[in-house]
């Protein structure tokens, strides 16, 4: 098994309560694109879409040594992948519902909904992306004032 698969069962056995499909093909995804000397630092499943009723587009969010993936594998054919760089990470909101949470990740070019997760979870997700972020971008200003 890939570390990211084993990665997002124990997030699963640890925060019950989610949605998640398939989720050994989406791990697939992720493990396919990550590049060489790319840690994977923390993983777990969600629905990439901003309603709790739609629970058919189900993703896995690994947040790498470099950068943020989503993976979704689809049904019949393909996949889609996105990648959020330190660089357009803006900002981050948590939402907490009375089943589920949500989670917006803003970046300058899109916002990115992830629902139906665990609301034992929000807290632990919220600090893993916010506290990796912040201090990329710290070398990312760091890199700008020395051009």
């Amino acid at each position: 098994m890939s570390k990211v698969y084993d990665d997002i069962v124990q997030f699963q056995k640890k925060h019950r309560g989610g949605i998640a499909w398939r989720i050994k093909k989406h791990c697939d995804v992720i493990d396919k694109h990550l590049n060489p000397g790319e840690e994977v630092l923390y993983a777990f499943p969600a629905q990439k879409n901003i309603d709790f009723y739609d629970i058919f587009t189900t993703c896995v969010v690994v947040l790498t040594s470099k950068r943020l993936l989503i993976a979704q594998k689809r049904v019949l054919w393909g996949y889609t992948l996105s990648s959020i760089t330190p660089d357009l990470y803006n900002d981050l909101l948590v939402n907490q519902g009375l089943l589920f949470g949500r989670i917006t990740i803003d970046t300058v070019k899109e916002e990115v909904f992830l629902s139906n997760l665990p609301k034992s979870a929000l807290d632990e997700i919220e600090t893993n992306i916010t506290e990796f972020m912040m201090k990329e971008k710290k070398k990312y200003k760091i890199r700008e004032e020395i051009k």
